[in-house]
């Protein structure tokens, strides 16, 4: 296909001369080691990025290597297909989608090649993620300082694609300006490293020095348009970097004035070329920070003091508005940290950060801040934040700015198409004030956020995309672009040009330019395979074929088994009201609408020691990705993936790696429950497929567990007959590599302690799960000894009926047996609910099951008595922190033998916010010293970790950091895990004990 073809062509459906999807495959299979993903459900995955868009690819294909990649380009060539890099997947314009072969390099091309320290310099391949680059680069004391608000994700490659520049830029400069050399793959399979010039030209074949002389021609005829059309604000990414030959027009790409061909590859966004490797100038990590709040009760008196602000020097001055404050103050993650930094109900805060060597220079700007904004009329409006555990903690609300405003329920949603426009600060208030002014034109109003120190600030309309939010961007992008042309900015500040700007680089650049871009785009890419669609030749903004949400979008019917009532609401977006909920149960409301809030930004992929995503951490499998998993299910209800998608094998097998950590539901900014949302799927699928056997066992052991415990020594043969372990493993599936739970014969209702007396302290309810009677007994006696020696007097919860003990339903759920969980969580509420409204306390063991209380039975349509029972039910540490910090609690304790214990938090604890209790606990033990092992899910997630098909991937997660922590610590330190399952995956992987926090109080108690 020659350059004069239209490149929409390769965004229509229809693979114009290419040979068949089948063929591709097949050659890719033959010819390469990657992986091969053209099936219905990966394209399907891979059709979105954080835009609005949604192209579905040809194929995806996972390279492992570089022959890989190139014989990948060599067979797209062949076929005339085009190809599309890809990293994170997070653009927010569109760039990572498109109809062609979808090349990932985040999962295998992420090493980190070359480093020299004493150069400041490092090489690394395109699929690094930032986080990563920088926590192998701290012990060096150096960092890459583009820190972009997705840096726990994004990958370098994207960022040299879309030229991405973060919240520090206003020091440290853009991408462009820390990348100093690429090495990369044009179309055709020519190969260069792209640099200094005439350097790079030594050792260059033909093509390149032809293409070298090609666009410096280009650059040298087109001087005074560059000079005269070119933005000059740093802030300025849009089109191709043609200005690198003219340095003077804005600030110059190098120190020396020579020009550098890697940087007009930084910001194509994958259109002219295939990154192999891209080399960084790397700076010194900062000795010391200082960070100062500045508390704003009017918006517009925030932005006109930014001006004043940049002149103090600092590094960054960051903006977070009213919207996202308050959406922070409602994340359980963020409140905390939010509420530090405020005074009263501010309408704006900025963030201004001090850094360097020097701390005393640092203290004095912070000084100079307070006294400038009590010149500027502002006295006691900043927060000094000098401690460096809090300055983080600020920053990661910030950098999750984006996201939290993501986190708005309902259809309404806030939109990106103009938040990355620039304009110089002396008209960044009349900017911010005159464009408020045009989102009440078209009814809508703007949350505002980022980067205020630049003139860049992040702003999106909230429209509703399927009705009629599109005609409104395109009238306010065109009113934007009017101001912005006033202010003398750029209309692309800083997330690039994609599907969403790429019309835009006409009227921003003028004929003249657009011509010449699209003469380097033919120099590098002269069949238009490289990202087509994207700066030149581009579709329009509002084509709504490449939309998510297209024309005729509609959820499938679905008569759902969960209420998901409190996703189908409607906030106003002028107003800010919410609607009242709709009812659940119903297809056209909040299933769908839960599952819409993943964004596809990403930060599901984060690599750090957060609890999301456990299965993604193991495999980096897009497909065991939150994201990807939403992505799938969006698919499949809105009958994009074919009939009776949401109950096929392939649901199936993009879901069974969830163990359902609900480490989404606090650790996603916009809420995504994916626990909730697969046993939603697993209901109907299991009506539609029934149960296995090793299903049944684990979902019916609270029915037959009394009769199992009568007969232990029997039933605990499994592991004592030589092969019975394997025979289990060819019958019910269960792993001959694990040893199964033993029951006790000694349950604790079988010996239950004599009824406590009143206590002085109060009452209080202990609920014993499955796990802690049957199997770990001790840990419930502990409890119970612990409580009545605090001075309560302890109720055991009992069913009315007495028949067998009460069960939280867990185990139903894990099998999709909702009904029968619905039952379970009936009788636990009948016989609760009397001590329930007397005000007693329910206290419970095992984190899996007491947290059901407070999240699946408020699923269940139970009415007011569940949310009562959700108010009062709390695990054992959380009720005895909230007692010691109310100085309620007398429980005298003593010395232990062992003077460190290190913990490990369920996944739950964490999803709860409920590790910081047990932490607060321990430390009510004298002279022990508490160590938090900052890991993820352990990998067993109840039944998960004993399944034969799934010890590998429980292995894995388990061996990402707490299986390592726990092999280090010293043979006189405590292990403590309150999750019963954990216990047994340390039991397993690192041969230690680890014990329940109620047996550590135990054993601390001072009998004397």
């Amino acid at each position: 296909m020659n350059a004069s073809v239209p490149h929409q062509v390769l965004l229509s459906p229809s693979l114009q001369e290419a040979a068949s999807r089948n063929e591709i495959a097949a050659r890719l299979q033959k010819e390469t080691g990657g992986e091969v993903l053209f099936d219905k459900f990966s394209r399907g995955r891979y059709s979105t990025d954080a835009s609005i868009y949604q192209v579905e690819p040809v194929g995806v294909f996972v390279p492992r290597s570089e022959q890989d990649i190139v014989a990948a380009i060599d067979i797209a060539r062949d076929a005339r297909l085009p190809i599309l890099p890809r990293g994170a997947g997070t653009s927010q314009c569109g760039q990572t989608v498109g109809r062609a072969l979808v090349m990932d390099n985040s999962k295998h091309f992420n090493r980190i090649l070359d480093f020299d320290r004493d150069a400041m310099t490092v090489t690394v391949q395109p699929g690094v993620v930032l986080d990563h680059l920088n926590a192998w680069l701290k012990p060096h004391g150096l960092w890459f300082p583009v820190d972009v608000s997705t840096s726990a994700q994004c990958t370098i490659g994207g960022m040299a694609g879309n030229n991405s520049c973060g919240s520090r830029s206003l020091y440290y400069g853009n991408m462009v300006h820390n990348v100093l050399g690429i090495d990369a793959w044009l179309s055709d399979g020519t190969f260069a490293s792209f640099g200094l010039l005439p350097k790079m030209l030594e050792a260059a074949p033909p093509r390149i020095r032809a293409l070298a002389d090609t666009v410096a021609r280009i650059a040298a005829r087109e001087r005074e348009e560059i000079e005269e059309r070119f933005p000059k604000v740093l802030r300025r990414v849009g089109g191709y970097n043609l200005d690198i030959f003219h340095p003077q027009s804005v600030r110059g790409y190098t120190e020396d004035g020579s020009v550098n061909l890697a940087h007009l590859l930084v910001g194509s966004e994958g259109t002219l070329a295939y990154s192999k490797q891209i080399t960084l100038k790397l700076s010194p990590l900062p000795t010391f920070k200082t960070l100062g709040v500045v508390n704003f009760t009017n918006f517009s008196k925030a932005m006109d003091s930014t001006q004043h602000i940049v002149k103090l020097g600092p590094v960054a001055v960051e903006l977070v508005d009213r919207t996202m404050i308050e959406l922070a103050r409602g994340n359980p993650a963020f409140r905390p940290t939010i509420e530090k930094a405020l005074i009263g109900a501010p309408e704006a805060i900025l963030l201004v950060e001090f850094a360097g060597a020097d701390k005393a220079q640092q203290l004095a700007q912070l000084k100079a801040l307070t006294e400038l904004m009590g010149d500027l009329g502002l006295p006691g409006s900043v927060v000094e934040m000098a401690d460096e555990k809090e300055q983080k903690e600020l920053w990661e609300v910030r950098k999750a700015g984006l996201n939290i405003m993501m986190s708005l329920k309902g259809d309404d949603k806030p939109v990106s198409f103009i938040e990355d426009c620039a304009v110089p600060l002396e008209h960044l208030a009349e900017y911010t004030d005159r464009l408020t002014e045009v989102f009440a034109k078209h009814g809508t109003r703007g949350t505002w956020y980022a980067h205020a120190s630049v003139g860049t600030l992040h702003v999106r309309p909230i429209l509703d995309m399927r009705r009629d939010g599109s005609a409104k961007m395109r009238a306010i992008a065109e009113e934007a672009a009017a101001l912005v042309r006033q202010y003398k900015g750029a209309f692309s500040g800083e997330h690039g040009d994609g599907l969403v700007r790429s019309e835009w680089v006409d009227w921003q650049f003028g004929e003249r330019l657009m011509g010449a871009y699209g003469e380097i785009k033919d120099a590098f890419d002269p069949d238009g395979l490289m990202n087509p669609g994207k700066i030149v030749r581009a579709t329009k903004m509002d084509d709504t074929s490449l939309y998510r949400f297209k024309p005729g979008y509609q959820e499938q019917p679905l008569a759902t088994v969960l209420d998901w009532s409190s996703w189908n609401v409607h906030t106003d977006p002028v107003t800010e009201e919410v609607s009242a909920p709709g009812t659940g149960g119903d297809s056209t409301g909040g299933f769908a609408k839960a599952i819409e809030m993943c964004n596809n930004n990403g930060h599901c992929r984060k690599f750090d020691s957060g609890t999301m995503c456990p299965s993604y951490r193991a495999t980096g499998e897009e497909k065991h990705l939150t994201r990807g998993r939403a992505n799938t299910l969006r698919l499949a209800v809105s009958g994009q993936l074919g009939p009776d998608a949401l109950t096929s094998q392939e649901m199936y097998e993009t879901l069974d790696l969830c163990v359902s950590c609900k480490g989404c539901k606090r650790d996603c900014p916009t809420g995504v429950d994916m626990a909730k949302m697969k046993t939603e799927f697993l209901y109907h699928y299991r009506k539609k497929h029934g149960l296995r056997m090793k299903d049944k066992l684990v979902a019916y052991m609270p029915r037959y567990a009394p009769w199992a415990a009568r007969l232990a020594p029997l039933f605990n043969l499994r592991d004592k007959l030589p092969g019975a372990a394997a025979v289990s493993e060819r019958l019910f599936g269960f792993s001959a590599k694990r040893k199964l739970p033993q029951w006790r014969g000694d349950t604790f209702f079988r010996n239950a302690p004599a009824a406590s007396s009143a206590g002085a302290a109060g009452e209080v309810v202990l609920f014993v799960d499955t796990f802690n009677n049957y199997f770990e007994s001790d840990n419930a006696r502990a409890a119970y000894k612990v409580l009545q020696a605090a001075g309560y007097q302890v109720h055991l919860a009992k069913a009315a009926d007495d028949k067998r003990p009460l069960c939280c339903g867990r185990t139903y759920l894990s099998a999709g047996l909702v009904d029968e969980a619905k039952a379970e969580a009936r009788r636990t509420l009948q016989a609760l609910l009397p001590f329930v409204q007397r005000g007693v306390p329910v206290v419970g063991l095992e984190p899996s099951c007491l947290l059901t209380m407070r999240d699946e039975f408020l699923s269940y349509g139970l009415g007011k008595e569940a949310h009562q029972l959700a108010q009062q039910a709390m695990l054992f540490e959380e009720f005895l922190a909230r007692e010691a910090k109310a100085g309620k609690l007398q429980l005298k304790l003593k010395p232990l033998p062992q003077k460190t214990a290190m913990l490990h938090g369920h996944c739950h604890q964490k999803a709860f916010d409920a590790v910081r209790p047990v932490q607060a606990v321990l430390g009510l033990v004298p002279e022990l010293q508490v160590q938090l092992i900052e890991s993820s899910c352990c990998g067993m997630a109840g039944s998960f970790g004993y399944d034969a098909e799934h010890y590998d991937v429980s292995m894995k997660m388990g061996e990402l950091a707490l299986l390592p922590a726990v092999r280090k610590a010293g043979a006189d330190t405590l292990v403590v895990a309150d999750g019963t399952s954990c216990r047994h995956q340390i039991a397993d992987g690192a041969q230690r004990d680890a014990w329940h926090v109620a047996r550590v109080l135990e054993a601390a108690l001072d009998q004397g």
